[in-house]
């Protein structure tokens, strides 16, 4: 693997586009760093000691992931890369209800063209919206729940302007930036950004872990016997959750697919075998985002309407990863989220006619309805498996709750969203890099 990478720098071309991407995303990095405009970042480092950050972060968990913490920093890159998701997520989901768009997406590349063209609008305005929120949080100091420090250093409605207006702008060059990393880098570039957002968080989060179960009282800093045998259990616990998340995403059922032979003109075509591949966990990890949605609207609701006993109900029982019911409710949701996100993006009826119209049929199945209610049966009996997996390791940090202690869980980063991400994105990076290195008669990374 390692004269893998040597080969890879050899090639001026890859080796060109390998050093780009690196350093787009040192800039990314870097602007997630840099405060906003009229941001006391002493009184936030303070409210952060005293560990009422970590509420907040249950709070805005997914935004917060997204944004390798810069949301909680007030940064200019704050809000990250969670509104360009939202949007496409969106756009996906009304392509199917609205005529207009499922038009563009049948049109091929200029479709595509336009249906990306109106998520990029819909970012920017989604993008308002939460830095809005977010900025208004901050000025009447809900951001840090139990921390009385003011966080800005004016609150008058210029500088808050400024501030909904810089996080906006720095959304748009996040935008800009995973574009260019898809266009001249390697990779697809918004996946590789939010890979690198998460990957930041790891070290900080491991050694918080070791430091929270206990420490040298020589050297406060350092962590004790107690300390290292916890980081040590989370990092084999770690390797053992990637090693079977990457043999889930690497699965898939393929569904052998005959095409007849015809003529077309006087050449005969046709004739050839090739199969549907249809992957155990086909959403990816769309519902886990779907869910942790729907629980923050309710936490939301809590927050800003305080006081009364359904607020106090929520507060109790929805607000974090070490209540029975919130683990319950967000393993219900994600399985249905995976059920209802597959059915509108694998079409059977869809699949079914294109396989009849140029001639092609499952070995053994007619072509047309029973094919479409063979494809329909195989989608359910994958989906079962793949909509249990993803709730099991999105359930992580809860068990890490009853194993390592509440400190631990709180900042496991093996669970969730962020071990899908890292896995999925990884190997899709290192593909691209292995297919780029074959075409050029070099030795690739996976044997």
């Amino acid at each position: 693997m390692l004269s893998a990478f040597g080969n890879a720098f050899k090639t001026p071309d890859l080796r060109k586009k390998i050093l780009f991407t690196l350093f787009i995303l040192a800039v990314f990095r870097l602007g997630s760093t840099i405060p906003s405009p009229n941001v006391n970042l002493e009184n936030i480092h303070a409210c952060q000691v005293e560990a009422a950050a970590g509420d907040a972060a249950g709070l805005y968990s997914m935004i917060n992931l997204f944004s390798g913490g810069a949301l909680l920093q007030l940064a200019i890159f704050a809000l990250g890369i969670m509104p360009y998701i939202t949007a496409s997520i969106i756009l996906q989901l009304l392509t199917v209800v609205i005529p207009r768009l499922e038009k563009l997406k049948k049109e091929g590349g200029a479709g595509q063209t336009k249906i990306t063209q109106y998520t990029r609008y819909l970012t920017i305005v989604l993008a308002v919206m939460q830095s809005t929120a977010f900025t208004t949080l901050a000025v009447n100091g809900q951001l840090f729940q139990g921390c009385s420090r003011p966080v800005v250093y004016d609150s008058s409605i210029f500088p808050i302007i400024v501030m909904v207006l810089t996080m906006t702008a720095g959304t748009g060059i996040i935008m800009w930036m995973g574009e260019l990393i898809t266009d001249r880098g390697i990779g697809n570039g918004m996946s590789v950004m939010i890979f690198t957002q998460i990957a930041a968080q790891f070290p900080t989060q491991m050694w918080s872990i070791a430091l929270g179960k206990g420490t040298d009282p020589n050297n406060p800093n350092m962590p004790n016997a107690a300390g290292w045998l916890a980081f040590a259990m989370v990092l084999a616990l770690g390797l053992l959750v990637m090693l079977g998340v990457i043999f889930m995403e690497q699965a898939q059922r393929r569904i052998p697919v005959q095409y007849a032979k015809r003529m077309v003109g006087r050449r005969l075509v046709g004739g050839t075998t090739t199969y549907i591949p249809l992957k155990v966990n086909q959403a990816g990890v769309i519902p886990i985002i779907f869910a942790s949605s729907m629980l923050y609207l309710p936490m939301l609701y809590a927050q800003f309407q305080t006081g009364n006993p359904v607020s106090s109900w929520i507060a109790q029982h929805l607000s974090g990863s070490g209540s029975p019911w919130y683990n319950a409710v967000y393993f219900v949701l994600i399985i249905a989220f995976t059920y209802f996100y597959v059915s509108i993006t694998f079409d059977p009826v869809e699949v079914a006619d294109n396989m009849k119209k140029y001639g092609g049929f499952v070995p053994g199945i007619r072509a047309g309805r029973p094919t479409e209610k063979y494809l329909a049966y195989v989608l359910s009996r994958l989906t079962a498996p793949g909509s249990l997996y993803l709730a099991l390791i999105s359930l992580l940090p809860a068990l890490a709750w009853f194993l390592l202690g509440e400190v631990a869980s709180r900042k496991f980063p093996f669970g969730g969203t962020s071990i899908l991400i890292i896995v999925g994105v990884g190997l899709d990076t290192v593909k691209q890099i292995e297919s780029q290195l074959q075409q050029r008669n070099y030795e690739g990374f996976l044997r």
